[in-house]
């Protein structure tokens, strides 16, 4: 059995916020607003939302970055780390080629840390998809991944690559 590291510590969502500098949301669509209302006033918080609206939104918002924005009153919200399964999360490499990873939104403090973090962990590349207005586009690139991996049962071992000449 594995022992619990003492590295790891468990706190309510309004004191687990205020204690860190970088937010990572990774939640069911319909839990994003309740948490976003208890977590409160994030002005000077950096917030990487991970949350998919494919398939349900976070009414009465169209996207999690939304309703951080407006409920937390946090400018610094990007969307990234959506668009592949938790397999290439845990491991982004194929053979010997790491594959890459995508940034969507307004802020470019931000996407600075998202792109950090993505090349921290192994991704080849984080490129910008472009401001809040492509957000939904970076959903429905999950959504390409999501339809491939699993409605056409290509399996979930698959990811994507930016190729140039």
């Amino acid at each position: 059995m594995l022992e619990p590291s003492p590295n790891i510590e468990a706190h309510s969502i309004t004191e687990a916020v205020q204690l860190c500098e970088i937010i990572m949301i990774s939640l069911p669509i319909q839990s994003v607003v309740p948490v976003a209302k208890q977590a409160g006033n994030l002005k000077n918080k950096i917030i990487i939302d991970a949350t998919n609206t494919v398939f349900q939104k976070p009414t009465p918002y169209n996207h999690a970055v939304q309703a951080f924005k407006e409920l937390c009153d946090c400018r610094d919200v990007v969307k990234c780390f959506n668009s592949t399964g938790f397999e290439n999360m845990q491991n982004p490499l194929y053979g010997e080629q790491a594959i890459d990873m995508f940034v969507a939104g307004d802020s470019q403090k931000g996407k600075k840390v998202a792109v950090q973090l993505a090349k921290d962990i192994g991704f080849a590349e984080c490129y910008d998809f472009g401001g809040d207005d492509k957000i939904d586009l970076l959903e429905q690139l999950a959504l390409a991944w999501i339809n491939l991996a699993i409605f056409q049962k290509m399996g979930r071992n698959l990811a994507f690559k930016i190729l140039k000449r």
